[in-house]
Protein backbone atom coordinates (compact mmCIF):
# COMPACT_ATOMS: atom_id res chain seq x y z
CA UNK A 1 0.00 0.00 0.00
CA UNK A 2 1.16 3.62 -0.67
CA UNK A 3 2.19 5.67 1.72
CA UNK A 4 1.12 8.50 -0.25
CA UNK A 5 -2.48 9.70 -1.54
CA UNK A 6 -3.08 8.24 -5.10
CA UNK A 7 -5.44 9.99 -7.22
CA UNK A 8 -6.44 8.05 -10.16
CA UNK A 9 -6.50 10.68 -13.20
CA UNK A 10 -6.28 11.73 -17.26
CA UNK A 11 -3.74 13.81 -17.54
CA UNK A 12 -5.54 15.73 -20.18
CA UNK A 13 -8.79 16.16 -17.58
CA UNK A 14 -9.61 19.88 -16.69
CA UNK A 15 -10.86 18.63 -13.23
CA UNK A 16 -7.78 16.71 -12.33
CA UNK A 17 -5.35 19.67 -13.60
CA UNK A 18 -6.83 21.72 -10.49
CA UNK A 19 -5.04 19.31 -8.19
CA UNK A 20 -2.20 19.49 -9.86
CA UNK A 21 -2.14 23.20 -10.01
CA UNK A 22 -3.01 23.08 -6.62
CA UNK A 23 0.20 21.12 -5.26
CA UNK A 24 2.46 22.96 -7.37
CA UNK A 25 1.24 26.10 -5.70
CA UNK A 26 2.19 24.51 -2.22
CA UNK A 27 5.29 23.31 -4.04
CA UNK A 28 4.50 19.72 -2.99
CA UNK A 29 4.12 17.82 -6.71
CA UNK A 30 5.46 14.68 -5.13
CA UNK A 31 3.00 14.53 -2.15
CA UNK A 32 0.30 12.67 -4.15
CA UNK A 33 1.18 9.85 -6.42
CA UNK A 34 -0.89 9.95 -9.98
CA UNK A 35 -1.66 6.72 -11.96
CA UNK A 36 -3.12 7.05 -15.10
CA UNK A 37 -6.56 5.89 -16.10
CA UNK A 38 -7.06 5.01 -19.68
CA UNK A 39 -10.58 6.25 -20.36
CA UNK A 40 -10.83 4.22 -24.02
CA UNK A 41 -10.60 0.78 -22.15
CA UNK A 42 -13.06 -0.64 -19.96
CA UNK A 43 -12.68 0.36 -16.41
CA UNK A 44 -9.84 -1.56 -13.74
CA UNK A 45 -12.56 -3.90 -11.69
CA UNK A 46 -10.55 -2.99 -8.98
CA UNK A 47 -11.11 0.25 -9.38
CA UNK A 48 -14.43 0.08 -10.20
CA UNK A 49 -15.04 -1.62 -6.72
CA UNK A 50 -13.08 1.22 -4.97
CA UNK A 51 -15.40 3.76 -6.24
CA UNK A 52 -18.53 1.83 -6.06
CA UNK A 53 -18.76 1.47 -9.44
CA UNK A 54 -18.70 5.13 -10.67
CA UNK A 55 -16.37 6.22 -13.82
CA UNK A 56 -16.08 10.04 -12.85
CA UNK A 57 -12.73 10.99 -12.68
CA UNK A 58 -10.24 11.69 -10.44
CA UNK A 59 -10.91 9.90 -7.59
CA UNK A 60 -8.22 10.38 -4.20
CA UNK A 61 -7.47 7.04 -2.93
CA UNK A 62 -5.99 7.31 1.31
CA UNK A 63 -3.03 5.34 2.47
CA UNK A 64 -5.88 3.40 4.74
CA UNK A 65 -8.15 2.71 1.44
CA UNK A 66 -10.80 5.66 2.13
CA UNK A 67 -11.82 6.86 -1.17
CA UNK A 68 -12.56 10.47 -2.05
CA UNK A 69 -14.66 12.08 -5.56
CA UNK A 70 -15.48 14.94 -7.02
CA UNK A 71 -12.55 17.36 -7.86
CA UNK A 72 -13.96 20.14 -5.76
CA UNK A 73 -13.85 18.16 -2.98
CA UNK A 74 -10.22 16.79 -3.29
CA UNK A 75 -8.76 20.04 -3.79
CA UNK A 76 -10.35 21.23 -1.36
CA UNK A 77 -9.05 18.37 1.12
CA UNK A 78 -5.88 18.41 -0.36
CA UNK A 79 -5.13 22.03 0.56
CA UNK A 80 -6.05 21.74 4.41
CA UNK A 81 -3.68 18.19 4.46
CA UNK A 82 -0.76 18.85 2.40
CA UNK A 83 1.74 20.93 4.12
CA UNK A 84 2.50 24.55 2.51
CA UNK A 85 0.41 27.75 2.67
CA UNK A 86 -3.49 27.30 2.12
CA UNK A 87 -4.21 28.56 -1.46
CA UNK A 88 -7.98 29.17 -0.85
CA UNK A 89 -8.35 32.57 1.58
CA UNK A 90 -8.30 32.29 4.96
CA UNK A 91 -10.32 35.42 5.87
CA UNK A 92 -13.84 34.01 6.34
CA UNK A 93 -15.42 37.00 3.84
CA UNK A 94 -12.95 36.96 1.23
CA UNK A 95 -13.26 33.16 1.22
CA UNK A 96 -16.98 33.16 0.96
CA UNK A 97 -16.65 35.50 -2.40
CA UNK A 98 -14.20 33.28 -3.68
CA UNK A 99 -16.72 30.84 -3.24
CA UNK A 100 -19.44 32.42 -5.18
CA UNK A 101 -17.23 32.81 -7.85
CA UNK A 102 -16.36 29.04 -7.68
CA UNK A 103 -20.27 28.52 -8.14
CA UNK A 104 -20.02 30.03 -11.15
CA UNK A 105 -17.75 27.76 -13.17
CA UNK A 106 -20.37 24.69 -13.38
CA UNK A 107 -22.28 26.37 -15.71
CA UNK A 108 -19.64 27.74 -17.58
CA UNK A 109 -17.94 24.78 -18.19
CA UNK A 110 -21.31 22.77 -19.07
CA UNK A 111 -21.82 25.60 -21.54
CA UNK A 112 -18.44 25.36 -23.14
CA UNK A 113 -18.66 21.79 -23.00
CA UNK A 114 -22.01 22.34 -24.94
CA UNK A 115 -21.21 24.44 -27.52
CA UNK A 116 -17.56 22.57 -28.47
CA UNK A 117 -20.13 19.23 -28.81
CA UNK A 118 -22.89 20.99 -30.62
CA UNK A 119 -23.33 19.21 -34.38
CA UNK A 120 -26.08 21.47 -35.21
CA UNK A 121 -24.53 24.78 -37.45
CA UNK A 122 -27.56 26.51 -37.30
CA UNK A 123 -26.93 26.36 -33.59
CA UNK A 124 -24.07 28.05 -33.40
CA UNK A 125 -24.66 31.24 -32.74
CA UNK A 126 -26.89 30.23 -29.69
CA UNK A 127 -24.14 28.56 -28.18
CA UNK A 128 -21.57 31.59 -28.91
CA UNK A 129 -24.25 34.00 -27.26
CA UNK A 130 -24.05 31.70 -24.23
CA UNK A 131 -21.10 31.59 -23.24
CA UNK A 132 -20.33 35.36 -24.30
CA UNK A 133 -23.17 35.94 -21.68
CA UNK A 134 -21.27 33.44 -18.95
CA UNK A 135 -18.03 35.68 -19.45
CA UNK A 136 -19.94 39.47 -19.27
CA UNK A 137 -21.21 37.81 -15.67
CA UNK A 138 -17.27 36.62 -14.60
CA UNK A 139 -16.54 40.37 -15.60
CA UNK A 140 -19.31 41.96 -13.41
CA UNK A 141 -18.15 39.75 -10.63
CA UNK A 142 -14.81 40.43 -10.52
CA UNK A 143 -15.16 44.49 -11.22
CA UNK A 144 -17.33 44.28 -7.97
CA UNK A 145 -14.84 42.59 -6.28
CA UNK A 146 -11.35 43.54 -7.25
CA UNK A 147 -12.03 45.80 -10.35
CA UNK A 148 -8.21 47.32 -10.68
CA UNK A 149 -6.74 43.81 -9.73
CA UNK A 150 -5.67 40.57 -11.91
CA UNK A 151 -6.74 37.85 -10.03
CA UNK A 152 -10.11 37.86 -7.91
CA UNK A 153 -7.54 38.93 -5.21
CA UNK A 154 -4.22 39.80 -5.26
CA UNK A 155 -2.32 36.83 -6.50
CA UNK A 156 -3.08 33.42 -7.85
CA UNK A 157 -5.88 31.55 -5.59
CA UNK A 158 -8.90 28.92 -5.32
CA UNK A 159 -11.21 30.60 -7.63
CA UNK A 160 -8.24 30.56 -10.37
CA UNK A 161 -6.60 26.75 -9.63
CA UNK A 162 -10.79 26.28 -10.48
CA UNK A 163 -11.59 28.15 -13.72
CA UNK A 164 -7.51 27.79 -15.36
CA UNK A 165 -8.39 24.30 -16.75
CA UNK A 166 -11.60 25.20 -17.85
CA UNK A 167 -9.79 28.60 -19.84
CA UNK A 168 -7.31 26.03 -21.16
CA UNK A 169 -10.09 23.56 -22.55
CA UNK A 170 -11.99 26.36 -24.14
CA UNK A 171 -8.99 26.72 -26.20
CA UNK A 172 -11.34 24.18 -28.33
CA UNK A 173 -13.64 26.86 -29.03
CA UNK A 174 -11.22 28.76 -30.54
CA UNK A 175 -9.59 26.33 -32.74
CA UNK A 176 -13.11 24.35 -33.47
CA UNK A 177 -15.69 27.70 -33.25
CA UNK A 178 -13.56 30.38 -34.29
CA UNK A 179 -14.30 31.87 -30.75
CA UNK A 180 -13.41 35.16 -29.55
CA UNK A 181 -14.14 37.32 -26.80
CA UNK A 182 -15.63 40.55 -27.87
CA UNK A 183 -13.59 43.86 -27.28
CA UNK A 184 -14.96 46.28 -24.74
CA UNK A 185 -15.18 47.23 -21.16
CA UNK A 186 -17.79 44.10 -20.56
CA UNK A 187 -15.10 42.03 -21.09
CA UNK A 188 -11.46 43.71 -20.52
CA UNK A 189 -11.80 42.49 -16.76
CA UNK A 190 -12.10 38.88 -17.62
CA UNK A 191 -9.76 38.92 -20.50
CA UNK A 192 -7.18 40.06 -18.28
CA UNK A 193 -8.11 37.73 -15.56
CA UNK A 194 -7.96 34.80 -18.56
CA UNK A 195 -4.95 35.91 -19.84
CA UNK A 196 -2.85 36.34 -16.26
CA UNK A 197 -4.22 32.71 -15.49
CA UNK A 198 -3.38 31.28 -18.69
CA UNK A 199 -0.10 32.30 -17.89
CA UNK A 200 1.07 31.44 -14.19
CA UNK A 201 3.83 29.42 -13.71
CA UNK A 202 1.66 26.53 -11.63
CA UNK A 203 -0.75 26.34 -14.80
CA UNK A 204 1.53 24.50 -17.30
CA UNK A 205 0.83 20.67 -17.34
CA UNK A 206 -0.78 21.26 -20.89
CA UNK A 207 -0.74 22.95 -23.62
CA UNK A 208 -3.15 24.42 -26.46
CA UNK A 209 -1.99 21.95 -29.30
CA UNK A 210 -2.26 18.86 -26.93
CA UNK A 211 -5.84 19.85 -25.99
CA UNK A 212 -7.49 20.28 -29.87
CA UNK A 213 -6.19 17.14 -30.46
CA UNK A 214 -6.80 14.97 -27.86
CA UNK A 215 -10.72 16.55 -28.10
CA UNK A 216 -11.07 16.43 -31.18
CA UNK A 217 -13.69 13.70 -30.70
CA UNK A 218 -15.79 16.00 -28.41
CA UNK A 219 -15.79 18.47 -31.46
CA UNK A 220 -17.80 15.50 -33.27
CA UNK A 221 -19.91 14.78 -30.81
CA UNK A 222 -18.62 12.63 -28.47
CA UNK A 223 -17.16 12.67 -25.06
CA UNK A 224 -15.66 10.35 -22.61
CA UNK A 225 -13.87 8.07 -24.75
CA UNK A 226 -16.90 7.39 -26.44
CA UNK A 227 -16.26 6.75 -30.73
CA UNK A 228 -17.69 9.17 -33.48
CA UNK A 229 -19.14 7.20 -35.78
CA UNK A 230 -16.69 5.30 -38.45
CA UNK A 231 -14.38 5.38 -36.01
CA UNK A 232 -12.31 2.82 -34.10
CA UNK A 233 -9.61 4.98 -32.53
CA UNK A 234 -10.69 7.42 -29.72
CA UNK A 235 -8.69 10.60 -29.86
CA UNK A 236 -8.09 9.65 -26.15
CA UNK A 237 -5.88 7.22 -27.59
CA UNK A 238 -2.11 7.40 -25.50
CA UNK A 239 -0.38 5.54 -28.31
CA UNK A 240 0.25 6.79 -31.10
CA UNK A 241 1.23 10.39 -28.12
CA UNK A 242 -0.41 13.48 -29.73
CA UNK A 243 2.86 15.10 -30.58
CA UNK A 244 3.32 12.72 -32.99
CA UNK A 245 -0.17 13.31 -34.90
CA UNK A 246 -1.32 16.37 -37.20
CA UNK A 247 -3.14 18.77 -35.89
CA UNK A 248 -7.23 17.75 -36.63
CA UNK A 249 -9.09 19.57 -39.23
CA UNK A 250 -10.72 23.36 -38.26
CA UNK A 251 -14.19 22.33 -39.69
CA UNK A 252 -15.56 20.08 -37.56
CA UNK A 253 -19.54 20.48 -39.06
CA UNK A 254 -18.47 19.89 -42.79
CA UNK A 255 -15.29 17.36 -42.21
CA UNK A 256 -15.29 14.24 -40.28
CA UNK A 257 -11.18 13.15 -40.00
CA UNK A 258 -11.08 9.21 -40.29
CA UNK A 259 -8.60 7.42 -37.54
CA UNK A 260 -5.67 7.70 -40.61
CA UNK A 261 -6.04 11.26 -41.01
CA UNK A 262 -6.25 12.03 -37.25
CA UNK A 263 -2.55 9.96 -37.30
CA UNK A 264 -4.23 7.50 -34.83
CA UNK A 265 -3.34 4.15 -36.84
Amino acid sequence: MSNRPIVHHIPVCPFCQRLEILLALKGQRDAVEFRVVDITKPRDPELLAKTRGTTALPVLELPDGRILKESLVILGYLDETIPGEPVRRSDAYEHAVESMLIAKEGPFTGAGYMFVMNQDRARRDEHNEKIIKLYRDLNDFLMEHNPEGTFLFESFGLAEAVFTPMFMRFWFLDYYEDFELPAGPAYDRVRAWREACLEHEAAQQVSQEEIVKYYYDYAKGSGNGALPEGRSVSSFTFEPDWPSRPWPPRDKYAVSATDAELGLV
